[in-house]
């Protein structure tokens, strides 16, 4: 009897832990159906950089003998920002100098000779030819020489110098980044299948974590003709207001607005399950099939199913048509 009176304890105990996961409803949050502004977006990332800028790139690799101490200071084109070491070269055109010298003069004495028919004239021009080797070979030994000055290609500020004075750079090593303030853009990277909504002039919301909720604009300048077929992107060149506070160099995220539609019916995107939602009917809810519109990143619009100030299960969740639910408060957002 004992055995008996424990299985039917066990029992009830059983029924009521049952009870109370289920029979009270599933726990759900839920949310009203409100209007607002609903944006189509397509995503990017890039970093800002001026409009006008250039490397200076030496063509040879040489130490630096040389450096300008003109990092963020004004520049004008063709001003002189290092030298590499150009020993060797001026070693060799004041060789080549000399030899000219010696052969401008057995020219001279040649042309002398002739003038009192005392040389040939065949003499005389193969000294003129050789005075002409020795100029040529004088011009090349200093464009070496030039080649080895790094000069600023434009008028500008000097944006950012990555070596110092001593260090070896060669071809590819980027000494120095010359380049105008403003105007300034974003250089971002647009996955192929989304290019084709992209269109100048459209705006464009941006984010970086450094300036925390602050609203960042741009606006589609200008897309590049022909994609990247290894990264299946295309570069989109956005446009940046002269009050900009983003900085050369900075990475960013964009959000470009290529539809946009006010006073739209919407929902979060978490509460559309197989494109439906669970509308709330007193303790159950209700399968309710919903046309959308424009998708946004958190945002879905909703055209037809919905009134607004429906409420809505959201997230969806594990449910189906007349589920008992219980509503639990929303958790509190991060701050």
């Amino acid at each position: 009897m004992l055995r008996g009176l424990v299985l039917i304890v066990l029992l009830a105990v059983g029924v009521a832990a049952a009870w109370w996961t289920w029979g009270r409803g599933h726990p759900v949050t839920t949310i009203a159906v409100s209007r607002g502004s609903a944006a189509e977006v397509v995503y990017a990332t890039g970093t800002v950089e001026p409009v006008r800028w250039a490397k200076v790139v030496p063509l040879q690799r040489r130490r630096l003998t040389q450096l300008c101490d003109c990092e963020g200071k004004p520049v004008t084109a063709g001003q002189v920002l290092a030298r590499q070491d150009d020993a060797e070269e001026r070693a060799g055109l004041e060789e080549l100098e000399a030899r000219r010298a010696l052969i401008e003069k057995e020219f001279q004495r040649l042309s002398g000779l002739l003038e009192r028919n005392a040389a040939s004239v065949i003499a005389v021009d193969a000294a003129n030819t050789a005075l002409k080797e020795s100029a040529a070979r004088i011009t090349v030994m200093k464009e070496k020489l030039d080649a080895l000055v790094l000069r600023s290609p434009m008028d500008g500020v000097v944006l950012r110098q990555d070596f110092h004075l001593g260090e070896i750079v060669g071809q590819g090593d980027v000494v120095f980044w010359v380049g105008q303030k403003t105007p300034l853009r974003i250089v971002s990277e647009v996955n192929e299948e989304d290019v084709p909504r992209v269109r100048p002039g459209q705006t464009v919301l941006l984010r970086n974590e450094g300036f925390g909720g602050k609203p960042l604009v741009a606006t589609v300048s200008d897309i590049t003709p022909k994609g990247d077929p290894i990264a299946k992107t295309f570069r989109v060149y956005l446009g940046l207001p002269d009050d900009t506070p983003l900085l050369i160099g900075m990475s960013v995220e964009a959000n470009i607005v290529v539809r946009e539609k006010a006073n739209a019916l919407l929902v979060p995107a978490e509460a559309i399950a197989g494109g439906a939602v669970f509308r709330v009917d007193g303790d159950r809810v209700r399968r309710v099939t919903v046309t959308t519109g424009i998708r946004g990143t958190r945002m879905v619009e909703i055209t037809a199913g919905l009134s607004e100030g429906d409420r809505i299960v959201s997230p969806a969740g594990e449910l189906r048509d007349g589920d008992r639910i219980r509503i639990e408060p929303a958790a509190p957002t991060g701050g």
